[in-house]
């Protein structure tokens, strides 16, 4: 019996995950046809205090960066944890992917995933507050981003003692 190595391995790495832009203008097959050839990524888990020349500085070392798209607070203007690093080739965006994501920036984990490409108003967090869902309900302190959620019951414990 033959088998090719090739069909056995796969690039985890590089294959496309679950998520999906629920506001994504169009069908479902059309997203995953662009997902599947985008040089676009998403990057989460950024701190509030990271810097656009930082996330040049890391995701230049997988390739050439085209642009980078700070993700912002809708209401304050100001950055909210994540961004879009657009490669010129799908092929740099592929070792992002396989050898950045995952890895630390700002002292913090980051992660990436496949982006259908950068449309005008996706970089505004979609928060009730401004900033991400992700940090709209938060329970603990993180002062990377932003201290307590924004939304957290009226007369809740926000008393934060240090290690």
């Amino acid at each position: 019996m033959s088998v090719k190595l090739s069909a056995l391995y796969s690039d985890s790495y590089v294959d496309i995950g679950q998520y999906r832009d629920q506001h994504f203008k169009g069908q479902l097959g059309e997203q995953e046809s662009l997902l599947k050839y985008s040089p676009t990524l998403y990057v989460g888990n950024l701190s509030f205090y990271t810097t656009e020349e930082q996330v040049h500085e890391l995701f230049s070392k997988a390739g050439d960066v085209k642009r980078i798209i700070i993700g912002l607070d809708k209401v304050k203007k100001t950055a909210c944890g994540f961004c879009f690093v657009e490669y010129y080739t799908r092929a740099d965006a592929e070792n992002a992917m396989r050898f950045i994501n995952g890895t630390r920036l700002d002292d913090r984990i980051i992660r990436t995933d496949w982006d259908a490409g950068f449309k005008e108003g996706r970089q505004y967090g979609r928060g009730k507050s401004g900033g991400q869902v992700r940090d709209e309900y938060r329970q603990d302190y993180d002062p990377a981003r932003g201290g307590y959620g924004k939304a957290r019951p009226i007369g809740a414990d926000t008393s934060f003692v240090a290690a």
